[in-house]
């Protein structure tokens, strides 16, 4: 008896860690600013067949309506109530869209924006998604309802009430973040107000949040919101399941709060592994690819059952958040696609792809002063994101999870799930290559000068095809074919002027 009940506790301690995916789907996609009917439809016509594990989707709670000419994408971070109302639709739709996507099993989790309400300087009225009223000077938000009681300015030790000193933690999670209204998370009615409206969305179906801004609360007080929690719909997940948790916390050294903090509560997104990634990928102070044989823990990363990665997010693409200027994004395709087909191969952290939309870049003083333009639209309606003949997506949506090489990494890390980190080769520079235990390998070329080299690959013999450069189709390959000899080695080429100077082979691309 005692056995049983240390093994279901054991269970229930590391069950926020476990995205909850379909066993063999092992990596996650941020639709960014998608409407829901759009995902609803992604997730049957091409997350499902391709074998994503789930979406992370946009606030979908009602906000603040700022009128730019377009409406900047953090609006969505600007709550005034907790009703399924945004510009990404409604809450039928919301309801339509968790059905759909669990029912060819492709998980959703939800942004929850629970740290603070909309900014201090915004007018009082109803210009909000649902048309709801508030009045952020007064704290007045009767559609939830909260009103002065329940945020932080008494508790705040700063002279305006905004965080003036990052140094401070009592001052990153008791006063304003860039004006937006600090919620009191110590207080229950406040706690339990929020555990509801999560309660609400894990009732219609969702497998989990990220918690914005969490590095802006006490751990403790996000404790006691996720000890509310219901656990997961029956519908679609086993008895007992609780939600995935996973925690944005900017730590990138050097500051009053760390990553490991948050541990307790679930995963943690870790902010280095982008900045990093990107230093090395543009060979950036001295840094080499050759370095990466160590990759993760040995870089001084978070353990790996407790990270959350990515080579680019919502924030830093645009330059916010973390990272700077070494962040890699779409902008820069080729090194992009390299970086996130080194993240998808290697075993660390739990991954998430990201997918974007254009905006038009406008530089000042190496600034881009567009960096707040929000979705593509119509008079501030989110436009359909369309399907192109060649399965890219238009108006305006970039859709880099359609790529061919970052789609066909996302299953080249299914086939590979839990196997080693196995025979790394590298030059000494900017040439690496390593398996997966018997079931993948995958070989980089960014160096100036090309690779011919013959490397032992684990694999069994055969001929494959090359997923980067191409497909397998009916038994033939699109692409580049590689032999692997009976002893496991095989030959490879890769000019460093190739469109894409590297090259990915695994049981199933076998032909």
């Amino acid at each position: 008896m005692k056995l049983l009940l240390l093994l279901s506790l054991i269970g229930f301690c590391w069950a926020q860690y476990d995205p909850h995916t379909q066993y063999g789907r092992t990596a996650i996609v941020h639709l960014f600013e998608w409407r829901w009917a759009d995902i609803a439809k992604e997730c049957e016509r091409y997350l499902a067949p391709n074998g994503f594990g789930g979406v992370q989707i946009s606030p979908p709670n009602e906000n603040s309506v700022i009128n730019n000419p377009s409406r900047p994408w953090w609006e969505r971070y600007q709550p005034v109530s907790y009703k399924i109302c945004t510009r990404s639709g409604n809450e039928g739709e919301f309801q339509d869209m968790v059905t759909r996507c669990n029912n060819v099993g492709v998980r959703i989790y939800v942004d929850a924006v629970i740290n603070h309400m909309c900014g201090s300087g915004n007018p009082a009225g109803t210009s909000s998604t649902c048309g709801s009223y508030y009045n952020p000077n007064n704290r007045d938000f009767p559609s939830v309802p909260y009103s002065g009681w329940d945020f932080n300015d008494g508790k705040c030790q700063t002279n305006n009430g905004e965080i003036q000193n990052y140094n401070d933690a009592a001052q990153v999670r008791d006063c304003r973040l860039s004006g937006l209204l600090d919620l009191a998370l110590g207080k229950d009615y406040v706690r339990t107000t929020i555990a509801n409206y999560m309660n609400h969305l894990i009732d219609i179906g969702v497998a989990g949040f990220r918690l914005d801004a969490s590095k802006h609360m006490w751990p403790g007080d996000i404790k006691a919101v996720l000890d509310k929690l219901n656990n997961l719909n029956t519908k679609w997940f086993s008895e007992g399941s609780r939600p995935f948790i996973y925690q944005e916390v900017i730590d990138l050294g050097g500051e009053a709060i760390s990553s490991s903090e948050y541990f307790g509560n679930g995963r943690v997104t870790e902010f280095k592994y982008g900045a990093k990634l990107g230093t090395v990928m543009r060979k950036w102070n001295g840094e080499k690819m050759a370095y990466l044989k160590n990759w993760g823990e040995g870089w001084g990363f978070m353990p790996s059952d407790r990270a959350l990665v990515f080579v680019d997010n919502h924030d830093n693409q645009r330059g916010h958040g973390a990272g700077g200027a070494s962040i890699l994004t779409f902008w820069d395709a080729r090194l992009y696609k390299m970086a996130v087909g080194f993240m998808l191969a290697h075993p660390y952290g739990f991954t998430r792809v990201m997918s974007s939309y254009s905006w038009p870049r406008y530089f000042e003083n190496g600034k881009d002063i567009n960096d707040w333009v929000g979705p593509p639209n119509d008079n501030g309606v989110t436009k359909e994101v369309t399907i192109n003949a060649d399965t890219t997506c238009g108006n305006g949506w970039i859709c880099e999870h359609r790529w061919r090489q970052i789609r066909n990494m996302v299953a080249f890390r299914n086939v590979v799930q839990s196997q080693p980190f196995a025979n790394w080769w590298d030059n000494g520079s900017n040439q690496v290559a390593f398996g997966r235990g018997n079931k993948g390998f995958i070989v980089f070329n960014n160096d100036d000068w090309s690779l011919s080299s013959t490397l032992q690959t684990g694999l069994p013999a055969g001929t494959y095809c090359d997923v980067i450069s191409g497909d397998k189709i009916n038994g033939d390959c699109t692409g580049i074919k590689i032999y692997v000899s009976n002893d496991g080695t095989a030959y490879f080429s890769i000019s460093n002027s190739a469109e894409d100077p590297f090259i990915a082979i695994h049981v199933e691309s076998k032909l």
